[in-house]
């Protein structure tokens, strides 16, 4: 029997909020980052409503010092 290997659990997405208060900036900059396609999202939920951030696009975002 192979050896087991241990499952990685996929990083938790952040919400606009979450990256906001990280940032120490409003959720409204955040959205229009977002807007302007200097923020990649995921849109999760019924229609597509809800956003969430992937830990590495944020580290992404923040690298290019758009703030």
């Amino acid at each position: 029997m192979p050896p087991t290997s241990k499952t990685q659990q996929p990083p938790r997405l952040k919400t606009v909020k979450e990256v906001a208060l990280e940032d120490n900036v409003s959720e409204k900059t955040v959205r229009r980052a977002i807007d302007a396609g200097l923020l990649d999202v995921i849109r999760v939920g019924p229609g597509g409503r809800l956003i969430r951030i992937h830990p590495d696009a944020h580290t992404a975002y923040r690298r290019r010092g758009i703030l």
